[in-house]
């Protein structure tokens, strides 16, 4: 999707409204540092991009994937770290802590509310995505794979050395896996083994001081460098299949009945839900509803059926044409970037068909719309809520993504509040099937509408309110270790 020169024009003025606000020495005593604070023999001034670099705009845009926030009256960094070297990751957490510069840390750019590079305060961009090298280890089945390759890399490079090896963690090929396993990153493959995190060995990590420590967590406590994780046993030939309904073939009584028998099936078998509205022409609207398989075996007798090798099988659910080469996984880009969303919900209790019929109608009145609703139990029933910091495994019946889109063509950025307001009327309507006390939210579907605290300050109260539909309980642990962390 290509931006218009006038927008273009505009981002120029907020980025020299922000470096305005920052007086020069500032800026540049920031920019001096950061050769000091390396060590590496590859030069961090390569790395360094600042608003006279011709290519600023281009790196900020390419890792930028919700235009909604990309093209936003949100302040811009003063420069963006795009680190070739673990000691310039190192550099810019020293060098920003010291000259009063906040740090944001981006890995792929899929960020639901585009917090890995939007602030509203003078802030560097710390970009990840050059450190991508993944080293397995087949002898021990492990690893380590470093914080801006993404999904699609390490599906690739894992097929590379096994076809009976894989790893849980999401469908689309593109995000980074610093902030996907980070928050609880999960795929196909989360009813036998999982979300991502559980499947974690170790981490580095980068602290408030500079220093690369071990067993690290999120950006709470430290940037994370590269993960250690250990691999899962995949057949070397699974199942896909794909069957739709539409209202007038049933589908409501299916997705009722899915949501009795979804998570309650053999681990082997992850079932999505997804339903989404049909325009027919005029007032002819409906909604069709697919069910989407993964079994880690081969059957006989399916509805579209295809059996493929597990790294094919992430090409299937990725939305890639039957036949695409597995050299896409080594495309590190989103393309077809629009304007997004999103908001989730978690579910302990079964929607009834009342709730599924008002879920239906949001759909058809909406229609930029679609709905992803993944199955726990399994695996995810037997992890308690203390186990890790993700809270949201047993208990549970499975786990809601609303998603709204829209492009240049639907009114771009001056569509964003009539698009917002339309997904926080199907969201208000889901109310009251959803968990409550708090309703619950994944934390990697960001989703500013239920809290946020100013990007320059925290309250403790605010965020226990919202920190607690992310984590529930661990939310105190939490700010309990973080505490220890930054004594």
């Amino acid at each position: 999707m290509k931006i218009s020169s006038s927008i273009f024009s505009l981002i120029s003025i907020f980025i020299l409204l922000l470096i305005s606000s920052a007086t020069s020495s500032d800026f540049d005593d920031f920019i001096r540092c950061l050769p000091r604070q390396s060590n590496s023999s590859l030069p961090i001034t390569d790395a360094i991009l600042t608003p006279n670099n011709s290519t600023f705009q281009s790196i900020y845009q390419l890792r930028a994937n919700n235009l909604r926030t990309f093209l936003s009256a949100t302040s811009r960094p003063v420069a963006i770290i795009t680190a070739l070297h673990p000691s310039h990751a190192q550099a810019a957490v020293i060098c920003a802590k010291r000259h009063d510069f906040q740090l944001r840390i981006r890995s792929g750019g899929h960020d639901f509310e585009g917090l890995s590079y939007t602030s509203d305060v003078p802030f560097v961009i710390l970009d990840m995505f050059n450190l991508n090298s993944i080293d397995i280890d087949m002898s021990t089945e492990t690893t380590w794979v470093q914080a801006g390759a993404t999904t699609g890399e390490l599906y690739y490079r894992i097929a590379e050395k096994s076809n009976v090896h894989g790893f849980p963690s999401g469908v689309c090929t593109t995000l980074g896996i610093g902030g996907h396993f980070s928050g609880g990153g999960y795929g196909f493959l989360i009813r036998k083994y999982g979300i991502s995190i559980d499947n974690v060995i170790d981490a580095q990590l980068i602290d408030a001081n500079g220093r690369i420590l071990n067993r690290g967590g999120t950006t709470s406590f430290g940037i994370i460098l590269s993960w250690r994780i250990k691999l899962v046993r995949v057949p070397p030939r699974v199942t896909v299949f794909t069957v739709q309904r539409t209202l007038e073939q049933g589908a409501t009584e299916l997705a009722y009945r899915w949501q009795q028998v979804a998570p309650k099936l053999p681990k082997d078998l992850f079932i999505r839900l997804q339903p989404e509205p049909i325009n027919n022409g005029g007032n002819n609207k409906t909604v069709r509803v697919s069910f989407i398989g993964h079994f880690l075996g081969q059957a006989d007798g399916l509805l579209r059926l295809m059996n493929m090798s597990w790294v094919e099988s992430t090409l299937y659910w990725a939305n890639f044409p039957n036949g695409t080469s597995i050299d896409v996984l080594l495309d590190r880009v989103q393309e077809n970037r629009v304007f997004s969303k999103s908001k989730s919900d978690y579910y302990k209790a079964l929607i009834p068909k009342q709730g599924l019929e008002t879920l239906w109608q949001g759909l058809m009145d909406i229609e930029d719309i679609f709905v992803q609703m993944n199955p726990y139990g399994g695996r995810m029933e037997e992890i308690s809520d203390s186990e890790t910091a993700f809270v949201h495994q047993a208990g549970n019946l499975f786990m809601v993504l609303y998603g709204i889109q829209w492009s240049e063509s639907d009114g771009g950025i001056n569509a964003t509040e009539r698009y917002v307001e339309m997904s926080r009327r199907l969201y208000d309507a889901m109310a009251p099937y959803a968990s409550s006390n708090p309703r619950e939210a994944f934390f990697n579907y960001r989703d500013l509408d239920i809290g946020s605290n100013e990007s320059d300050e925290t309250d403790f109260e605010d965020a226990q309110e919202y920190g607690a539909k992310y984590f529930r309980n661990n939310f105190i642990r939490l700010a309990v270790a973080r505490k220890r962390v930054k004594e």
